[in-house]
């Protein structure tokens, strides 16, 4: 079966928001997701600090390279979209590269360069090995090469991993004492080294109980279902623990199997 036609990204202005970079081109992603801010419940922190610092972005004053790091499903990624529904009338594009892409990096800054919207480049559920070209790329889009940075480009990194690359046994081995401190080994500074390029790191925890029944009562309005009693809520604990996760993905995915029962359950 043929893949959808993508459409290659061109000087002209584009209606679309968002774009991917696939097979050294950069494509226009016609149906875009949107994710509104107040949607995101349980880490204000988080949100407010990734907010100014994309407001200053958009507006053109200083701004820091973002790392998003912590628990799986606790909105690291749709924090992202939101970002762009909420920015995208002041021109803020989202361009999505994929992690093993990351080496052709000057390829995907050059067409954007001298453009006059601000944009994004999320890199999603980021993690490198040891000696990966990769990492080697994005260090020096962080830090700066002998090119001067796109002043209208800003990388926005998700990871499960909090020092981005996996944490191995043999990395204990390395660390020494030296006048009485514990210092780390060079593959643990090398993981430190690189997370520490990105000037904005917010953690996300995993949710609380109560955080993640928020986030249930949420998505079942959402989808149209606003009564809440003692029943859904056991239904929904039992779900979290089936799946040893609370999180904002655990509490849509009940939701819609919630929802979507419900005829059956009624009928």
């Amino acid at each position: 079966m043929n893949e959808p036609a993508d459409t290659p990204y061109s000087t002209e202005p584009a209606p679309t928001l968002a774009y991917r970079w696939r097979h050294s081109t950069l494509v226009s992603i016609n149906h875009v997701q949107s994710v509104a801010l107040d949607d995101l419940l349980g880490i204000d922190r988080q949100k407010a600090a990734l907010v100014q610092n994309v407001q200053q972005f958009v507006q053109g004053r200083p701004a820091n390279h973002v790392l998003l790091t912590g628990s799986r499903g606790t909105g690291k990624s749709s924090l992202v979209k939101a970002l762009l529904t909420r920015f995208a009338s002041e021109g803020l594009r989202v361009v999505e590269v994929h992690p093993h892409d990351l080496i052709d990096l000057p390829d995907v800054v050059a067409p954007l360069r001298e453009r006059d919207e601000r944009f994004l480049l999320y890199v999603d559920d980021f993690s490198v090995a040891n000696n990966d070209r990769a990492l080697t790329a994005l260090k020096t889009a962080l830090d700066g090469g002998i090119e001067e940075p796109a002043e209208n480009v800003l990388i926005v990194a998700t990871s499960n991993r909090r020092y981005l690359m996996p944490t191995m046994k043999a990395d204990n081995n390395e660390f020494r004492w030296e006048d009485g401190e514990l210092q780390a080994g060079e593959s643990t500074e090398e993981k430190i080294s690189l997370s520490e390029r990105f000037g904005l790191w917010l953690s996300f925890p995993p949710f609380s109980q109560a955080q993640y029944l928020d986030a249930v009562r949420l998505h079942l309005r959402q989808l149209g279902h606003v009564q809440w009693s003692d029943e859904t809520k056991v239904l929904a604990l039992r779900w979290a623990l089936n799946r040893a996760s609370r999180s904002a993905r655990v509490a849509r995915q009940f939701a819609q199997d919630f929802v979507g029962a419900s005829v059956s359950r009624n009928s």
